[in-house]
């Protein structure tokens, strides 16, 4: 299955983030923390064009703290701070303010030494979708102000919104790139959510996704789904669907003839995963990215 997803208003996002660079003293780059590299945009680079950045590990609690604590440190030597966080709990939100202002201290001690009041600092929140921009943005503002949803492509526009008085935010669309050249990028991103679902085959996503679980967490899988016979042979297709069988026989996702419904499995699969219930996992670890 070859996963693409480049709706027309990214294009326009694009185009609407860079007209305001000139306005924008630092950008927040949020990436889901189970997935870092996957989530994390080639062209951001060249979209920021060298603006002071603040990287944000977002679903921290979704993801598996060693491998976080590794991926916070991969960014510090590429001279990016960076800061966990989980914005639908809001676990560790009020610091981020905080941390952009110190990613711009030398700035505001200049304007502050030539007599100036430092204005509140201007932000611009990017990230792909369903990554979690609109709920840290709400997080932020203590108010709903931006439109959230547990899918991606929920923000269409910009709208500037205001954190106390020390921050203004500039909201975003989530924005993809035109194409995945590596597709195992594109299978996490649709395993973690941020691909629209009508768009994918389900059942393939979900094989994806328990092959990596298996090689990575299989006893918290086993745990979760109540199965205990790991696959042989990782490379064997067989062995994967039959893992799928087992958790769709223990959830009763059973059809005619007492076979197992792939579809219905697959879903419960991708679902309990993307909501945690196997535990905190991380799909990446920054070694070779």
């Amino acid at each position: 299955m070859t996963i693409q997803w480049f709706p027309g208003h990214m294009t326009r996002a694009r185009r609407q983030i860079q007209d305001k660079l000139k306005l924008i003293d630092i950008a927040i780059e949020l990436l889901d923390a189970r997935v870092p590299a996957a989530s994390r945009n080639p062209m951001i680079d060249e979209i920021l064009l060298g603006k002071p950045r603040l990287i944000i590990l977002n679903k921290s609690d979704l993801a598996d703290p060693r491998t976080t604590e590794q991926w916070m440190a991969a960014f510090a030597k590429e001279g990016h701070a960076s800061l966990a966080l989980d914005s639908s709990t809001g676990t560790r939100v009020g610091e981020v303010p905080a941390a952009a202002k110190q990613i711009l201290h030398e700035k505001i001690a200049r304007q502050i030494a030539k007599g100036m009041n430092p204005r509140a600092v201007r932000a611009l929140i990017v990230g792909i979708p369903n990554v979690g921009k609109s709920t840290l943005t709400n997080r932020l503002a203590g108010r709903n102000i931006a439109a959230t949803g547990d899918r991606p492509g929920v923000t269409k526009g910009q709208q500037w919104i205001k954190v106390g008085t020390e921050m203004e935010l500039l909201d975003t669309p989530g924005i993809l790139w035109p194409k995945f050249e590596d597709q195992l990028v594109g299978m996490k991103l649709a395993m973690t959510g941020a691909i629209k679902e009508q768009i994918l085959n389900i059942e393939d996503v979900a094989f994806f996704a328990v092959k990596v679980l298996v090689e990575r967490y299989w006893p918290m899988m086993a745990e979760r789904f109540g199965i205990d016979n790991p696959p042989s042979d990782l490379e064997n297709a067989d062995e994967i669907v039959r893992v799928m069988e087992d958790i769709g026989r223990k959830r009763g996702c059973l059809i005619s003839g007492g076979r197992v419904d792939l579809e219905k499995t697959s879903g419960i699969i991708l679902r309990e995963l993307r909501a945690g219930k196997l535990g905190r996992l991380s799909l990446e670890a920054p070694e070779g990215y």
